[in-house]
């Protein structure tokens, strides 16, 4: 029987999942993290949660692909908010096997767990915009801050949950592998599940890579006065989304299931918070008060040149709504990080070395 309290968090140890399990731990409610800590900066935040909040907080240190360890965990739990995953394009064309372990398997042994408890606790998952391919059928201009879509419905509402699937990489084929089964689960089985297709979150706990968390990346690139690539034009363009918008969104799908079970929604900062790369590093050098060294290089596997998320169908859903503008999560993300005292960039994912090899457990789907 699962415990009528405990909320599971996998990647629980990652930005995201930090940033939940302080939400939930700072209201009174346990939580379980399950995380392998294989990715730079989240035993750090493992420690802080440990220093808040003490007993409340459980800790499984397991890898996702590992069903025992999985199911254990599940079954102590009333909801699953499963966020490890393996986040990085580079690293899935580098070992696309290991990519699939991670996001597809790791995801069904969540699912399978989840499934096999006499009362099956809910789960919601973190999913990527990767899922819509490279959208190069979508025609685009490029106007004064980036590229833009020419149809007009487009360019005002941003990408909805009705664009055709078309994986680009393996990490976007895992990734839709997953959101697909998550959905599917709903159905055949009748689980609670929901899915949230993200685009660029950030905010306070997130180490930036050049691969992954690339808001945060660029801000320490800047706070270290170390030179930044941008890779493509800089043009494209990201509707971003602050990190406790995210949380916002997430708790009140929860508060409503079974309602919105099975169902599948985008999630970014929509039309209002879109920004291009290059408006991005205007903003960061107007916050440090001093420019950027700035490089380029050539364009990356499955970049899109456009994606906002149209978000309509979750604020029909739930009433959500983002309420952190870009220059406020900017402002919130480089006081964070020089707290910090900005730490060194963590380095690229490394590939794979086989099936016990410690896979970077959640960060956020960006870029």
């Amino acid at each position: 029987m699962s415990d009528s309290r405990l909320t599971l968090i996998t990647g629980g140890a990652g930005f995201v999942g930090s940033n939940l399990a302080h939400r939930l731990l700072s209201a009174g409610e346990p939580v379980l993290v399950l995380d392998n800590l294989s990715r730079p900066g989240v035993a750090d935040n493992l420690q802080w949660l440990r220093a808040r909040h003490g007993e409340r907080l459980s800790v499984a240190v397991q890898d996702v692909r590992d069903g025992t360890a999985v199911r254990e965990a599940v079954a102590r739990a009333r909801r699953v908010f499963h966020f490890a995953a393996q986040v990085a394009v580079t690293t899935s064309l580098a070992d696309p096997h290991g990519d699939f372990e991670t996001n597809a398997l790791g995801t069904l042994n969540v699912l399978e767990a989840a499934r096999r408890q006499a009362v099956p606790p809910s789960v919601l998952i973190t999913s990527t915009n990767k899922v819509y391919g490279a959208l190069d059928d979508v025609p685009l201009r490029l106007g004064d801050e980036g590229y833009v879509p020419h149809d007009p419905h487009l360019a005002a509402h941003g990408i909805g949950e009705d664009r055709p699937l078309d994986f680009h990489s393996p990490y976007g084929c895992s990734k839709g592998a997953a959101d697909q089964y998550v959905r599917d689960y709903a159905r055949s089985f009748g689980l609670d599940t929901v899915v949230l297709r993200m685009s660029c979150i950030y905010g306070q706990r997130q180490f930036g890579t050049e691969d992954q968390g690339w808001v945060a990346h660029f801000m320490l690139r800047a706070l270290q006065r170390q030179p930044l690539t941008l890779y493509g034009d800089g043009q494209q363009v990201r509707d971003v989304l602050h990190v406790d918008d995210l949380l916002d969104a997430m708790l009140r799908l929860d508060a409503r299931l079974p309602e919105v079970r099975g169902r599948i929604f985008n999630i970014g900062g929509g039309a209002a918070n879109a920004v291009s790369l290059r408006r991005m590093v205007t903003m960061i050098e107007a916050l440090q008060g001093e420019p950027m060294a700035v490089g380029h290089d050539g364009w990356r596997t499955g970049d899109q040149r456009y994606y906002v998320s149209d978000t309509r169908a979750l604020q029909a859903a739930t009433g959500w709504r983002p309420r952190v503008g870009v220059a406020d999560g900017l402002a919130r993300l480089r006081e964070w990080l020089r707290e910090r005292a900005a730490p060194a960039p963590a380095p690229l994912a490394p590939a794979f070395a086989g099936a016990g090899a410690a896979t970077p457990l959640h960060g956020t789907e960006a870029a």
